[in-house]
Order: structure tokens, then sequence, then C-alpha cells
């Protein structure tokens, strides 16, 4: 029988509901790439530059922390208590989780636990993860939370338009809000229901699954982590400041649109935001895309839009050359790479 998690809403109160962001769950997510990267063809761009560092990790040890069914152990996905959780903070808490409690959510991954995670495996494992973060994830994690926090902004908006339910029906086609109980159906077969009352309902948005997830064990606070909108443009540009000739060179609602998209965004709040109406805001987006500005990522019925390199070397006029072309920014040590239009199925 398929598996289903319901919370029980405290009378449908908005307050019962809250969203955070995570960097220890993204850092444990992440894990998934390592093991089947073809399944996250999204963060290839990533695996690729972080792969000399990856080659210095404690490799054996961060793959025995998810399994082939991409699960990971409940006490490195934590309910986030704040909006912008640090990761210090969560790795600290993760230091004082009891070791029996950690082996049995361990063993809840892996029946028979790895070598890597035999005896008393809490200092390995805390080491792993931060010479992992330090290496592969802060120089990114910027980029990452910026995504992050620009779902969160759109979630808001679904609930003062529409309401929790369409919210809910927007973050998986597995959630499901109805008479005040939120049901998630699963592919395992764990199944329980508990009431928010007291503790409420955290939404975290994860760049590193396909899918909504939630604790595997009832007794873990109420939590459901969703893939993110945006994830399709994450890796096709950095963010920079704009120059003030840019309005000059491409004219103001244009100028304002690539300054914007520093973050990913779809033509409904780039028409709120402007003040302009979305069949021109789609009228200049499709100039920018075209003149190789934007890169554009399907996300269900939207389409959203951010800056490709190009036009962050725009924006900054750090691509411009004496010769009169723009080049994008490479990576240290790497070739520039190719501007692309990325669409998700």
């Amino acid at each position: 029988m398929p598996g289903l998690i319901e919370y029980e809403l405290a009378g449908m109160d908005v307050a019962d509901v809250r969203f955070a962001i995570s960097p220890l769950n993204e850092l444990t997510l992440s894990l998934r790439t390592f093991r089947d990267p073809g399944r996250y063809p999204v963060h290839l761009p990533w695996l690729r530059r972080t792969e000399r560092a990856r080659s210095a990790l404690d490799v054996p040890l961060l793959l025995a922390l998810t399994n082939d069914d991409m699960w990971t152990p409940d006490f490195l996905n934590p309910r986030p208590h704040a909006p912008l959780t640090r990761i210090d903070d969560e790795l600290a808490a993760v230091a004082r989780v009891p070791v029996d409690r950690m082996l049995d959510d361990l063993r809840a991954v892996h029946p028979r636990l790895p070598e890597p995670l035999r005896g008393d495996p809490s200092a390995r494992i805390l080491d792993a993860l931060r010479e992992y973060w330090r290496t592969c994830f802060a120089p990114w994690w910027p980029r990452m939370r910026a995504v992050l926090q620009a779902d969160v902004v759109h979630r808001g908006q679904v609930i003062s338009a529409h309401g929790l339910a369409a919210m809910f029906g927007d973050l998986s086609d597995r959630v499901q809000l109805k008479d005040g109980v939120v049901r998630m159906r699963l592919i395992s077969d764990a199944r329980y229901r508990r009431a928010t009352s007291g503790e409420g309902l955290t939404l975290v948005p994860t760049l590193f699954s396909r899918a909504a997830t939630v604790p595997i064990s009832p007794s873990e606070p109420p939590l459901i982590m969703y893939g993110t909108r945006g994830a399709g443009t994450l890796w096709q540009s950095e963010p920079r400041r704009s120059p003030g000739v840019l309005t000059d060179l491409l004219g103001a609602t244009r100028a304002g649109l690539l300054t914007m998209l520093e973050t990913p965004a779809s033509t409904t709040e780039l028409s709120g935001r402007l003040g302009v109406t979305p069949s021109a805001v789609n009228q200049h987006l499709r100039t920018l895309r075209a003149a190789g500005l934007l890169a554009s990522a399907r996300h269900g019925r939207s389409v959203l839009y951010l800056r490709s390199e190009l036009g962050d070397a725009l924006v900054t006029g750090s691509g411009l050359r004496s010769g009169g072309g723009l080049v994008p920014e490479p990576v240290p040590g790497e070739e520039p790479d190719q501007v692309v239009e990325v669409v998700t199925p």
C-alpha cells in the first residue's frame, strides 16, 4: 500500500504554516547528486566545478549518508527554527544529537550500516560535512540562498492571492490540503497522521529534490521539503550590480527587467513589480532572451527568467573588451561556458 503522511492544521490558520531555509538540508540533500548525477542534470555544472574539491573529501562517508532510494537520515534534515538559519547553528545542533538516536536514523536509511558509519560516527560525520560545506558550498551559498528566498516570496504571494489550498497544491502533485488536513502521498509505505498544534508546519524549499519529502518518523516536528522554483536557472549566472548607463543602452523597461532578474521570476511577478502589462513584459523578455541576456526554465505552468552570464557581464560592464564584444566572466581555472537556455520538463 502506498505511503501517506497527514498533518492536521490547527483550524486552517495561516499562522500555523511557516517557511524557512535550511543550509544543512541543502548540504545533506545535495549528496544525492554524488550518488546519481544523471538524475540531477541541473546541477552538473556545479558538480564539474567542485570535482577537484570533492576528490579531497571523505567521499565514502558522505555517500553513506544517503541510499539508492535517495533517503537521508532525519537528524541531518532538521526543521529550521528561523527563516534564515545559519549552517554553524545547525551543525552545532547535530553535534548534540544522542548517538543512539543518530544510529537509529542511520539504520532507517541503511538496515545494514555501511562500514564508514559503524561504531560512533558522530565526529566523523560532522568533520566531513564541515569540510564539504567549506569547499563545495560556501562559495556558492549566496546564489543558492537567493533562489530559495525568491521561491518563499512567491509562495507568500500565492497564499495572499489564492489561499492556502492553492499554495499546497502548487508544491507538488503529491501534496493536497483538504478539510484542514495536509496529505502527502509517498512512494514508500510509511504512514502516520499527527496534529501540528503547538509546533506548526514548516515548509522548506530545496534545490536538491524533485519531489516533496517529509520525515520518516512521526516523532519528528511537522516538516515538508519541496523542490524550489528556479532551480533550472541556478548555475546560469552570478548576480552583479547594474551600471547607470544600462538605461541609455536598453531603455528603462528592459534595463529594469535585466537588473531585477538576478533571481528567478515569472512574467506575472515582473509585471506587478514594474507596473507594466504582462504582454509588454513578455515582449521585452523575448527580446532580451533572443539577445542571449536571459536564461529561462519552465516550472509547471510558469516560465522563470534569470540573467545569463552575458547579461551579468552587460549589467556590470565587466564583460566589455577593447574589441567591442561582450564576453562572460569565466570561473577561475575554467574556460568560459557557452550561454544556453535551460528548459526543464
